[in-house]
């Protein structure tokens, strides 16, 4: 089998978690990523040494940074810049989350790089762009994915707070966007033969994400409602807890057209004939006034028998699911959601596959994240470098 992006070069200078998972995503289709990373390391190869010590191997930093090799440069010293440079006069791609400020510092800016790799797509991520009133600004995905995107103001029960999402939420959605952007730039490159540039930011792909509230927005200028599962417009889009205070979703945004069933399921038939429920505008007005109904009926029994009654119905549902039972479950593992890391401490670690398939295609998992500073002087001796000079290099601290 072919792998889509064998024989592309990528060079990675980036830390945390969208950038670095980007480049992942492409050496599992083939490309040879090398990541670039100071001397301490990258800051969430960091947090993870700070909070379970040096030799901890965490898997969710093997998830982002597998199959790549890793150098280590100290990109505060000049020399450590001009060799990062000379790295990237023969990629294909350049990814990066540095700030501006850091790029024109360590002149790893899009004209730096294109100035040594006239061929190359420069792809950047950053939280809010870099212009405008908050390019300096940082952000993680927390806070430009999810607070600054309107999202956060979104989540939740309505008479609740707002809810933080999971760590890494937004940064993996932000990936698959950058990864989309930088396949297209690879292919106009192609095409004209002409150096590219990609931005990619936190805010505005979970601006996307939320497009049909953001779009709603736009038109009403108006906040749109949080969710209340007290007072559903539809009691058929909603979620309720059983008896083994389990959870299951009810997702039927057209209710008309199973309304009938599910009144016969939930033991009141007269429903599916009462003038208020047999239409959609009746449905959303008169629909609150049977949840109090439909959440006693549900809670008398386990999921499990709900589980047999709604898919014997017929009706569109889901299980709250938690984790032990999604990474066990039959459709992801059919469809292979997961794969093996075989690291060299930790021994076989199980990680989640890309999140795609191309039928015919070589797209794996290719091999552990590297330690810091791993392929140091693997890589820089395949630029031309000497042994001599790399022990001075390393003695002075400008590689590791």
């Amino acid at each position: 089998m072919a792998a889509p992006l064998d024989g592309l070069r990528v060079l990675e200078v980036a830390s945390w978690l969208a950038a670095p998972s980007c480049a992942s995503l492409m050496s599992d289709m083939g490309a040879s990523v090398i990541k670039v990373e100071p001397p301490a390391g990258d800051a969430y190869r960091s947090l993870f040494a700070a909070l379970m010590g040096p030799d901890f191997v965490h898997p969710t930093f093997e998830l982002d940074n597998r199959g790549k090799r890793g150098v280590a440069v100290d990109l505060e010293d000049p020399e450590g810049t001009e060799l990062v440079r000379e790295l990237a006069r023969d990629v294909d791609v350049f990814v990066t989350n540095l700030t501006r400020p850091r790029l024109q510092r360590y002149g790893l800016t899009d004209k730096d790089v294109h100035a040594v790799a006239p061929r190359s797509v420069y792809s950047v991520l950053s939280g809010f762009g870099l212009t405008g009133p908050d390019a300096e600004r940082q952000g993680f995905d927390q806070s430009a994915f999810w607070a600054r995107s309107g999202a956060m103001s979104l989540s939740g029960e309505a008479r609740d707070a707002p809810s933080l999402c999971r760590g890494g939420y937004g940064d993996h959605t932000t990936a698959l966007n950058l990864l989309a952007a930088t396949l297209a730039a690879l292919r106009l490159r192609d095409q004209t033969g002409e150096s590219q540039y990609v931005e990619v930011t936190l805010q505005r792909t979970g601006l996307w994400c939320l497009a049909g509230d953001v779009t709603t927005t736009l038109f009403t200028r108006t906040q749109p409602v949080r969710h209340s599962t007290e007072r559903p417009p539809n009691p058929v889009w909603n979620y309720y807890q059983t008896r083994d205070a389990r959870w299951l979703l009810l997702c039927m945004p057209m209710p008309v057209a199973y309304w009938p069933r599910f009144s016969k399921l939930i033991g009141h038939p007269e429903w599916a004939e009462d003038a208020r429920f047999t239409s959609v505008a009746g449905l959303l007005m008169n629909g609150p006034q049977v949840v109090p109904a439909i959440r006693e009926t549900i809670a008398t029994e386990d999921l499990a028998d709900w589980a047999r009654k709604l898919d014997d119905a017929g009706l569109i549902w889901a299980p709250v699911a938690e984790m032990p039972e999604v990474i066990e479950d039959p459709s992801l593992r059919e469809n292979g959601a997961f794969s093996m890391i075989v690291h060299p401490r930790a021994g076989a670690i199980e990680t989640i596959s890309a999140p795609f398939n191309i039928r015919g295609a070589d797209v794996e998992v290719r091999g552990p994240a590297p330690a810091l500073g791993q392929h140091t002087r693997e890589v820089f001796r395949e630029l031309g470098l000497s042994d001599e000079r790399l022990d001075d290099l390393v003695a002075r601290g400008v590689l590791r």
